[in-house]
């Protein structure tokens, strides 16, 4: 695995990148949150490799994140989307299949709707958000509200409470991992690192304001590429109205979340592991599976129709 760089925009923008067969590459989309960044995706990229996988990977940090450029602004998810539309067309230079964590979906409906798009062969999601987050629009005065009160030294204290080893212990237990005990070490130490440089706090003020928050539900219907839904057996949500929604349902709330998106996506399937929220780190093994299957049925789809 190599690290690299482009600049975009003016800003530096940091990539691994493992090389490999001819195959669509995984284009990875790292969550955002205190600490969050590619080194999210390690245990998938290193039990990914000793599958024997030939596929190359490319795993880049979003803007704000990680070993990128960090500045004091608001992402919405068409920056980011931007970003790695670049990055596809002056970096990959081939097709992809863009593997996904989490709320982060949003960031991949906006770049299907990019020209793009037609070098996207694929979408594998991991534990997408309920689909009431996805399909309701929220105020832009809140939005905006939110991100001044989370930009303003208030912010600032909060996001150094945020970082302490304590509350990611805690948050990670509470509201990520199914199991207490698989909060490693090594995701806390992620987490510490991560978060060390304060200007860091800007991409996730921006994803805890919410200009993620919006309705897509015309723009998933739109897209035609293969979907594959990944999500965790106990998959839960920290928004506290759809919690109380999802506890009314018959079946579990990650019964509903996935059958929710099969619904929407036009060309979708899904499949339930074990884990919670971060099935790449719960359930890795099982995760690699999934991916490896649904990339073979991608490869097949575009040798028959080419």
């Amino acid at each position: 695995m190599t690290m690299d760089f482009y600049i975009w925009k003016d800003r530096r923008c940091v990539y691994d990148a493992i090389q490999g067969g001819e195959s669509p590459a995984l284009l990875l989309i790292h969550p955002i949150g205190v600490g969050l960044s590619r080194a999210f995706w390690q245990p998938f990229i290193e039990a990914w490799a000793n599958k024997g996988n030939p596929a190359p990977i490319y795993n880049p940090d979003l803007l704000g994140c990680g070993d990128s450029d960090m500045v004091k602004a608001a992402y919405p998810p068409q920056a980011w989307a931007d970003q790695l539309a670049y990055f596809i067309e002056k970096v990959v230079e081939g097709p992809v299949v863009l593997v996904v964590q989490g709320a982060l979906l949003p960031v991949a409906v906006k770049l299907m709707e990019m020209p793009v798009s037609n070098r996207v062969a694929g979408l594998a999601l991991s534990g997408p958000p309920a689909w009431p987050l996805m399909s309701t629009d929220t105020a832009g005065w809140k939005v905006n509200l939110i991100w001044q009160l989370f930009s303003s030294p208030l912010g600032s204290g909060f996001y150094r409470y945020a970082r302490r080893e304590s509350f990611l212990r805690s948050f990670s237990e509470r509201q990520l991992f199914e199991q207490a005990e698989d909060v490693s070490d090594d995701w806390l130490t992620m987490l510490h690192k991560g978060s060390r440089n304060m200007d860091s706090r800007y991409a996730v003020f921006s994803f805890l304001a919410g200009f993620w928050r919006q309705d897509y539900s015309g723009a998933i219907a739109r897209i035609q590429q293969p979907v594959m839904i990944i999500m965790g057996e106990e998959a839960s949500t920290i928004d506290r109205k759809v919690a109380k929604q999802a506890d009314k349902q018959p079946k579990k709330s990650s019964e509903n979340r996935l059958q929710d998106y099969l619904d929407h996506f036009p060309r979708a399937q899904g499949v339930s592991i074990a884990g919670r929220n971060v099935l790449p780190y719960e359930s890795t093994s099982e995760f690699v599976q999934v991916v490896q299957s649904f990339l073979s049925d991608v490869e097949k789809a575009s040798a028959s129709n080419a």
